[in-house]
């Protein structure tokens, strides 16, 4: 009995040596690869997920100033939302910023694609989908997440300033985790952006309505903690005087 556990043991580290043997990016290492017990897949998938914090903390940490855009992947490069956030992009990285992305098509692209036509640094932080995500090519550097939570840290992390274009469930996550982050004070006070006003404004009205004044769920305070706007010059003038400012207080 004690001998064939033995056995087992050592034919599982034996092919978890050959697979970290070999070349292969975080991404490719699926559960696949190990014909065993549901034990050792679980053990395995934390040396995964341990894997992809470390990539993606060691990739960040090249990058100074940056600015992390969201929004739908369903946007299409004649819209004009794909147009102001390429713009944007631009405007932002000809001052120096770093834009990030989750590195797929639409408003991700978009914000790619404004900061490598003018030079500047773009990255794409990007998820494995079934369906509409796939890395687009306008990325300087990038890395591929096989879990969402991990590559939610590495957004989160990446930037001093983040901007929201109209989008669905995941931009409207990605929004309520920072401004979580901001209201909690687990992370400090910085730019958030929501850009376009017939998208946002509504959401902006429900939060008035009923989370603050019906149910008292939410502060007013809590309100200022992202600017809704609706062009593209507003949005950059708005990101440079907010980040001008946080630079004056940490140096104090």
């Amino acid at each position: 009995m004690f001998g064939s556990k033995k056995k087992k043991d050592n034919k599982i580290k034996s092919k978890i040596k050959k697979i970290l043997s070999k070349p292969r990016i975080v991404d490719e290492i699926e559960e696949d690869d190990f014909e065993v017990e549901v034990g050792a897949i679980q053990s395995w998938r934390v040396l995964k997920i341990m894997s992809e914090f470390v990539q993606g903390f060691e990739l960040l940490r090249k990058y100074d100033l940056a600015a992390t855009f969201w929004g739908s992947a369903r946007t299409d490069p004649k819209d004009p939302y794909y147009k102001a956030a390429e713009e944007l992009a631009s405007k932002l990285a000809k001052k120096g910023f770093t834009i990030a992305s989750g590195g797929g098509p639409g408003i991700m692209e978009a914000s790619n694609v404004g900061a490598f036509k003018v030079g500047g640094q773009s990255l794409g932080l990007n998820i494995k989908l079934p369906f509409e995500q796939k890395l687009n090519p306008y990325t300087t550097e990038s890395m591929n997440f096989h879990y969402f939570f991990s590559r939610k840290v590495m957004l989160a992390f990446a930037s001093e300033v983040y901007v929201y274009f109209p989008g669905g469930f995941g931009t409207l996550d990605e929004f309520f985790e920072i401004i979580t982050l901001i209201q909690t004070k687990k992370i400090k006070k910085i730019p958030v952006v929501l850009f376009g006003k017939e998208y946002w404004q509504p959401f902006i009205d429900l939060f008035e309505k009923n989370l603050l004044n019906k149910f008292e769920t939410i502060s007013s305070e809590d309100l200022k903690i992202f600017k809704l706007v609706d062009d593209v010059d507003e949005a950059y003038k708005y990101i440079i005087k907010e980040v001008k400012k946080i630079k004056r207080t940490r140096q104090l």
